[in-house]
């Protein structure tokens, strides 16, 4: 992929910018070249450049004052910081301020060419991330279903009916295998419809005691049984006006069952221990993993409060129905892990992708996630490996496998074990060169400062210069 190579030199010392444009004009840049940071911003703002390399100390305007004067509007410079009289407080500043990289006069060529290097392909990986980005957009489905990737042909067509379903105040159920991801369907049925600004509450059916549930659904009045010590709401009158979401609607009883049906028909609920009935207004989504027909001929459902839920189906997919989206499910859950547990992985290695597409996923969505989280954490570079994944034949769990490795279940804890490791090996390697080993760890010099702070107490032996 071509990327602009325009670059900016703003230096005050006219061997330094004469040096500096020779070598990067031969690596292929397209060089200008300015004084001072007064001239370097009136350039700038005429013809903006993809790259600038700024030294810090200059007259007129120095190089923290340009990279201020620059603003925050997009499209911002890749910046480059250079200083020869630099402080670590001048450097933690200037990346504050937005530059990307902070490198020490003097300088080998071969470092200015490598960190102009690493900030191309910077550009291109978040040239990259916004194309990924608006495409994971537009699979998201009509009216923007959040959280809902759909590239398939049959979880296109189901997102079309969900759009449909959504505009009218009916009973849904939602049927499919566990991790399907019948939750986000509800969740979106929830938010295009007329009650999008009112509560959307779920409660998976099976999770709660059976001799709990009617007061868990329908509430109770002070006195009703022996701690009833005030009156309390239940489940639907949380949700008046809102959306009820009753997960695994297989597993409610039967003696519950015939109570749901009357609160279905005549819109009120009766509160344990209460003679009167309240009206309420309540949308209901049902869902399960069950077979309700094979449920009712078994005894097990009853048949009018299936028909009476059964309204309008939606049937999920199972992820190995829905290969499809597979790889743009895996570029939704790592951009969100890279965020969430401060990881930087790029890409997914096509044999990794090849493992993936292989794999049943009996689990589904929900195990895919799983899987890619722990391959996250494991993964040595910034590219997911096919050794990084799960054996789908292992026997032991995901967790298991981690402990064994790591020690520990946290994922708080496991970030900072492989941090500590990787800045110890870097350190190792680069011999306590910590601006070699922050350019292996693809990291800033400040950050590396701030992470070996940090972990001081493990860096004692090896991070002297």
């Amino acid at each position: 992929m071509t990327h602009n190579k325009r670059l900016l030199i703003i230096d005050d010392e006219e061997n330094m910018r004469h040096m500096l444009s020779v070598v990067t004009s031969n690596a292929g840049y397209q060089v200008t070249i300015a004084e001072n940071g007064e001239q370097g911003l009136a350039i700038q703002q005429k013809s903006p450049f993809a790259f600038i390399l700024c030294d810090l100390k200059m007259p007129k305007m120095d190089g923290l004052q340009f990279l201020k004067a620059l603003g925050t509007d997009a499209p911002r410079p890749i910046i480059i910081m250079m200083s020869a009289y630099a402080t670590i407080d001048d450097a933690v500043e200037a990346m504050k301020a937005g530059a990307y990289d902070f490198i020490t006069k003097p300088f080998k060529t071969t470092e200015v060419l490598l960190v102009l290097e690493k900030a191309s392909e910077h550009l291109a990986l978040h040239e990259e991330n916004m194309r990924l980005k608006a495409k994971v957009e537009e699979l998201q489905g009509p009216s923007c279903f959040e959280e809902i990737i759909a590239h398939s042909k049959e979880m296109r067509s189901l997102l079309q009916l969900t759009e449909k379903v959504a505009k009218y105040d009916t009973t849904v159920l939602i049927n499919g295998e566990s991790g399907t991801g019948k939750e986000l369907i509800a969740k979106a049925i929830h938010r295009n419809s007329t009650r999008k600004d009112k509560d959307f509450i779920a409660i998976n059916c099976g999770s709660i005691p059976e001799n709990l549930l009617e007061s868990e659904f329908f509430g109770y009045v002070k006195g009703a049984f022996t701690g009833a010590d005030r009156d309390r709401k239940g489940l639907f009158e949380e949700a008046d006006s809102g959306t009820l979401f009753l997960d695994e609607i297989g597993e409610l009883p039967l003696s519950l069952q015939v109570k749901l049906l009357r609160v279905l028909q005549e819109n009120e609920i009766r509160p344990v221990g209460s003679l009167k009935t309240k009206k309420i207004n309540v949308r209901v989504i049902t869902a399960t993993a069950k077979d309700l027909e094979q449920e009712v001929k078994s005894g097990r459902f009853r048949e009018d409060l299936f028909y009476r839920l059964n309204v309008l189906t939606l049937k999920l997919p199972p992820l190995r129905e829905r290969k499809d989206d597979i790889p743009y499910l895996c570029t939704h859950f790592l951009s969100k892990l890279n965020k969430k547990m401060g990881l930087a992985i790029k890409e997914i290695s096509p044999e990794a992708m090849t493992v993936l597409l292989s794999q049943e996923w009996k689990g589904n969505i929900r195990e895919l996630k799983n899987n890619l989280e722990r391959a996250a954490i494991l993964a040595e570079t910034d590219q997911i490996l096919a050794k990084d994944l799960a054996d789908p034949h292992d026997p032991r769990t995901a967790k298991q496998q981690i402990n064994e490795i790591l020690g520990t279940y946290s994922l708080k804890k496991a970030k900072r074990i492989i941090e500590k490791k990787m800045i110890n090996q870097a350190l190792e390697i680069s011999h306590g060169n910590k601006s070699m080993a922050a350019r292996m760890l693809e990291i800033s010099y400040p950050s590396l400062l701030a992470k070996i702070k940090e972990y001081l107490e493990d860096f004692t032996s090896s991070s002297d210069e």
